[in-house]
């Protein structure tokens, strides 16, 4: 079963998450929070797969909680909400949140998303992917908002050519399964090099290492 941690500050959306997601059979909602700070404290409890977490909360945001609950290895965090501004799309990235999800998506696709998150996959809106990606190509401006254009990121020495590779398949946003079938490895192999490279790069998210291949200019 896929745990999953709700986190938003309206009482009907979670019922209504909490109905829907138990339609799926392997996916189990475990527990509730009305705001970020009760989430991250939730997380820390009771070790979630995945956080569902909305971004406008009181109190501690969205983004504030998912980088504390990213920072701390407690779950994965799928970010749900229904507002799809840059400034959430890539703050909530950013922070480590392994998808963006807009609350307006099909019943399925949430239910998949949640699935994809569990393992190990990254999940963006479709409706957003096209602006993440042009994000990704703007020259820096001095905060990392941007990509390309600005002074390209150096790479960690130790990445061996088989970890550029999949760094490579990351930026590009293949998952496991589709790094394994380009460079004809197994699945659980592919698995464990995206764990070494999120480790060499010091990052906790997929979303992150695509970041950095796009700004080192391999994707």
């Amino acid at each position: 079963m896929i745990r999953v941690l709700l986190a938003d500050d309206h009482a009907a959306i979670r019922a209504g998450l909490r109905m829907l997601l138990a339609t799926a059979g392997d996916i189990e909602v475990i527990g509730e929070a009305g705001d970020g700070a009760v989430a991250v404290a939730n997380a820390r409890a009771l070790r979630p797969d995945v956080v569902l977490m909305d971004v406008r909360m009181p109190g501690t945001d969205g983004v504030s909680a998912t980088r504390q609950i990213v920072e701390e290895g407690l779950a994965e965090v799928l970010v749900l909400t229904t507002f799809d501004l840059d400034e959430y799309v890539f703050g909530a990235l950013r922070a480590g949140a392994a998808g963006f999800l807009l609350k307006t998506a099909e019943a399925t696709a949430l239910v998949d998303a949640v699935r994809h998150v569990a393992a190990g996959d990254g999940v963006v809106a479709p409706e957003v992917t096209r602006r993440l990606i042009a994000k990704l190509a703007e020259p820096h401006d001095g905060n990392g908002a941007g990509g390309r254009g600005g002074p390209v990121r150096s790479l960690p020495a130790d990445l061996t050519p088989r970890e550029r590779d999949v760094l490579a398949g990351l930026g590009c946003g293949l998952s496991n399964a589709e790094l394994a079938a380009e460079l004809v490895i197994s699945e659980a192999t592919a698995k464990t090099h995206v764990s070494r490279v999120l480790a060499k790069l010091g990052v906790t998210s997929r979303v992150q290492a695509a970041i950095a291949a796009r700004d080192a200019g391999l994707a």
